[in-house]
């Protein structure tokens, strides 16, 4: 398993691990926005000046096959070994295709997570997950390939702006719905008019222990692992059809607005109480907002879900709650309460 640093000191905390770690050369990747307001606060760090470094372009349309092969280029060109190590600092888009060009390349080298958003945080960086985005769809090439470490300094995240806070915030509230109501109660409650950085931070910690401790259970997603696709079917189909229409939303949007519909599916299916379905419900569409989609799009949504990697039929499979904290993996709907879920969606 992946060990989590909680980091005092960035600059620190990173020396003393690369102390540690024995490797021939260090890499790091970072993209074009990190290389400029992040690297230099590791600049310090004497191993730091050594490593060979890259850039890719920012942005989540980035993450696919043509920026891998540069990665895999960049290694190959200046000599990486299986024995060498490589620093993935930034975004989740940069831990994700960081974290799969080092389980790809010379069928695997080790590497280190710095995670500079909040998101990437809870998410991307956490978990082992590594993977690119292919032929339309989120994440769908990728590899279960842990971290060796992944260093959380939360400085970072101190000059996000409100929506990639609110991103990283939508899979804290997954979290804390996967977990039980006291958690969920504590995330709607956080005030972003007011942001209280030390509260944050501990609800940052609190989320990424709910998944490692399911992470840790089931690392290679064969059952309960599943749990954390919460949100993401209609999540992901949403950040899908936002990217064709050439509108795209973040990430973290599309889940809030996935744990909506799927919320509102589990009270269809399984009877989750109305009485938390309202305020989470509307404490996304408050801070979120929505996501325009008509009737006549159904149709296309839903075959985007049936691409969706996490089906093993032709049917779309879900993971749905009877309550916060009582997961029910591998739940199948019908088109008809699909449709519905989708009016709700619209009509709240």
């Amino acid at each position: 398993m992946q060990q989590i640093i909680r980091c005092n000191d960035i600059t620190n905390d990173l020396a003393q691990l690369l102390n540690k770690l024995r490797y021939n050369a260090l890499f790091i990747l970072t993209d074009r926005n990190t290389c400029d307001l992040c690297l230099p606060r590791l600049e310090s760090i004497l191993e730091i000046g050594d490593a060979k470094r890259m850039a890719i372009p920012s942005g989540e349309e980035n993450k696919n096959l043509q920026t891998l092969s540069t990665v895999w280029e960049f290694l190959s060109r200046n000599g990486a070994t299986r024995k060498s190590l490589m620093i993935n600092l930034g975004g989740g888009m940069t831990t994700d295709l960081g974290g799969f060009a080092a389980a790809t390349f010379k069928r695997g080298i080790r590497f280190v997570n710095v995670p500079t958003t909040l998101l990437g945080a809870v998410d991307a960086a956490v978990g082992g997950k590594t993977g690119i985005n292919f032929s339309g769809l989120k994440n769908e090439i990728g590899a279960f390939y842990p971290a060796t470490a992944v260093l959380i300094d939360s400085q970072f995240f101190s000059t996000l702006d409100a929506e990639n806070l609110l991103s990283g915030y939508a899979e804290m509230l997954k979290h804390a719905l996967l977990n039980g109501i006291n958690q969920v109660n504590d995330i709607l409650s956080f005030d972003f008019d007011n942001i209280d950085s030390d509260r944050l931070n501990g609800l940052l910690f609190d989320s990424i222990l709910i998944k490692e401790n399911i992470v840790r259970r089931d690392p290679k997603e064969r059952g309960l692992r599943k749990a954390l696709n919460f949100g993401h079917t209609f999540g992901h189909a949403f950040e899908s059809l936002s990217h064709e229409l050439r509108r795209p939303v973040p990430h973290g949007y599309a889940v809030a607005y996935g744990l909506v519909c799927e919320l509102y599916l589990s009270h269809v299916r399984l009877g989750f109480d109305s009485a938390v379905l309202s305020p989470v419900t509307r404490f996304i569409k408050e801070n979120y907002g929505t996501f325009p989609i008509d009737c006549g799009q159904y149709n296309h949504f839903i075959e985007l879900m049936r691409r969706d990697k996490k089906n093993d039929t032709a049917d779309v499979n879900f993971t749905l709650l009877k309550a916060p904290g009582e997961v029910m993996i591998n739940q199948k709907a019908s088109t008809g309460e699909i449709e519905e879920t989708l009016d709700y969606f619209r009509e709240v």
